[in-house]
């Protein structure tokens, strides 16, 4: 940047007619910000001041015209408290006002000076001065600069319409679209502050300068990506400090180029939002990951920085072993768990509880916890940790034969019922089948909704144990004695007994022998029904009507079949049997009577020789 001579700074007086409050009238309302350059609208804005800047500089004030005029050397010839006359070689001496010197000047000193106005005073003097030289010389340094490109300091004295006022020496004009890469809609805030500027246009005559704050700063942006780009290589590792954040990434500027760090780059572990790492304007190390010259695209890491967890996570994760995490997040299949930042493991929903009723992990874990769980399974190359929460708890399945025997009566709840059975909780992960057979000893149940009801708080008995296939069967009939078994225990063929009739069919009667026990008594075994219903083409009208009670013979008894055969017919025998007998053993009693009454009538001496023959 180029020096400037001290003369320039903003101490030095300034013409009356640059007052920036005269320069344009209305100073509320300036030029609106540049766009983003490079854009449609920023061209269109640039053309249409292109055209206003004649206009602008025009309103922003006349300079004196005289101050591109020749720099004279002039010799002292006397000093007085007013004037200094001086020889500048022509025909007429010239004149410089006293105050003008701030320091002791002497007579035959040699001074700098340019013709201040033409025309000459009531003394015969030529109008010189001596203050506008460093001016002068100013200019040369302002139109060098121009004409060679490089940067000048300038000090914002003002804002003013369209842009700022600016002193590099002199006053300069500096157009809102001129000030910044982006729009700029604050001037206000660069009022006061020194910054670099570039010399757009130069009229020495008329006094004008426009400069340009933006042209500074795209050329440092430009030297800085050159530099910046000649060490940027794919694995490269840089310095860089965060622009912006996105929902995607943050943009990171590597000093003068800026590259992406998107958000799946940032960790191995879990990322929700770029902000959950970097923070704008953190200085960040990281890694070239890809870097497209061409279209000037770099695509950048942090956690490529580290080693990947996973290649070492199974000498970490033994099958087994314990470990804590938090939870992360919760699905309707499992819950996932980061045990290390980029190392998170899956609880399923089978692996929750022993019990089988959990309808959803949300019940058990919530986001956020911190729990302990068991490794059951590690595939590094999938990046798959299965863990499991009710491996923490002994398998109630394991201790069932030592906590219950067979034919233990437990008490559980109705969890499901099926077409086969009914499902009892008895403990917390012991479920056990009652099997509709086991439901009912007399009925028939074709459904347990014919008994139970889900939910439901029943009793029932072991009746087998199967902790290796996780089976329990149950039964409810098996609380009470069996009807059947007892009749047949208390009961023989031949046997007569008392029943009541149930039901008619076209082949017999069924005959209620004892509540839930029912015995058929078949038409070839009542009197009179002999031959009829055969085939099941008529319906025997029998003199057994329903709800009659008769007495009936056992005739067939089939335990494992539960059938019992009766005949009433039968009965009717055996009653003309018995009478028979009775008959028989009263003719017998009165012979043996008869025999004894003619025995004691008897010679003794013909009963010896019966005896002896």
């Amino acid at each position: 940047m180029a020096s400037l001579p001290d003369e320039r700074m903003p101490k030095a007086p300034l013409e009356p007619q640059q007052n920036p409050s005269e320069l344009s009238g209305d100073h509320e309302h300036g030029m609106p910000g540049a766009p983003l350059p490079g854009s449609a609208e920023e061209a269109a804005e640039a053309a249409s001041a292109e055209e206003n800047y004649e206009q602008m500089l025009a309103d922003y004030g006349q300079m004196d015209t005289t101050s591109d005029g020749e720099i004279l050397i002039g010799h002292v010839i006397s000093v007085s408290e007013h004037a200094v006359i001086v020889d500048i070689g022509q025909k007429t001496e010239g004149f410089v006002p006293r105050d003008q010197f701030l320091h002791d000047i002497q007579p035959n000193e040699q001074i700098e000076v340019v013709i201040d106005r033409l025309g000459t005073s009531p003394e015969g003097f030529l109008y010189l001065s001596h203050e506008k030289v460093p001016r002068l010389r100013h200019w040369d340094v302002l139109e060098q600069a121009m004409n060679e490109g490089f940067l000048i300091s300038g000090y914002v004295l003002a804002k003013v319409k369209g842009g700022l006022s600016v002193d590099v020496g002199v006053r300069a004009f500096m157009p809102s679209s001129q000030i910044d890469m982006r729009p700029t809609h604050n001037l206000d805030a660069f009022v006061g502050q020194d910054i670099p500027v570039r010399i757009l246009k130069l009229n020495r005559r008329k006094g004008n300068v426009v400069v340009s704050r933006r042209a500074a700063i795209e050329e440092e942006v430009t030297a800085k990506r050159t530099a910046a780009i000649e060490n940027i290589f794919e694995g490269a590792v840089l310095e860089g400090t965060v622009k912006n954040l996105t929902d995607y990434g943050a943009f990171v500027d590597l000093g003068g180029i800026d590259g992406l760090l998107h958000i799946s780059d940032m960790s191995y572990g879990r990322v929700n939002h770029p902000s959950d790492v970097v923070a704008s304007g953190q200085h960040v190390t990281v890694r070239v990951l890809r870097f497209d010259k061409d279209k000037g695209r770099i695509s950048l890491g942090i956690k490529q920085l580290f080693a990947d967890p996973w290649e070492t996570a199974v000498e970490r994760y033994v099958i087994g072993s314990h470990v804590s995490g938090r939870v992360v997040s919760v699905t309707d299949y499992g819950a996932f768990i980061e045990i290390e930042a980029g190392v998170e493991g899956l609880i399923h929903i089978s692996e929750m509880t022993w019990s089988r009723r959990m309808k959803h992990p949300g019940k058990v874990v919530k986001p956020g916890d911190t729990i302990e769980a068991i490794v059951l399974d590690i595939r590094p190359q999938d990046k798959r940790v299965s863990l499991g929460l009710k491996q923490l708890e002994a398998d109630p399945w394991t201790t069932l034969g030592e906590r219950y025997a067979i034919g233990s009566v437990v008490e559980g709840r109705v969890r499901k019922l099926t077409d086969f059975g009914a499902f009892i909780e008895i403990e917390e992960g012991i479920d056990g089948l009652v099997h509709v057979s086991d439901m009912s000893w007399t009925k028939h149940i074709k459904h347990p909704s014919e008994l139970l009801k889900k939910g439901q708080m029943v009793q029932a008995a072991i009746l087998q144990i199967d902790s290796g296939h996780r089976r329990l069967s149950l039964g409810i009939k098996q609380l009470e004695p069996d009807a059947w078994e007892s009749f047949f225990n208390t009961h023989m063929v031949n046997e007569l007994v008392t029943g009541k009739v149930v039901r008619v069919a076209n082949f017999g009667v069924f005959v209620e022998l004892a509540p839930g026990v029912e015995g058929l008594c078949h038409n070839s075994e009542i009197p009179g029904n002999e031959g009829r219903g055969r085939g099941g083409a008529e319906t025997p009208t029998t003199a057994l009507p329903v709800g009659g009670n008769h007495e009936f013979k056992i005739i067939r008894m089939n335990e494992t079949e539960k059938k019992i055969g009766l005949s009433l017919k039968a009965v009717g025998e055996e009653k003309d049997r018995t009478r028979l007998k009775g008959y028989q053993q009263q003719a017998e009693a009165a012979s043996h009577g008869f025999e004894s009454s003619a025995e004691a009538y008897d010679d003794p001496s013909e009963q010896n020789s019966r005896e002896e023959a």
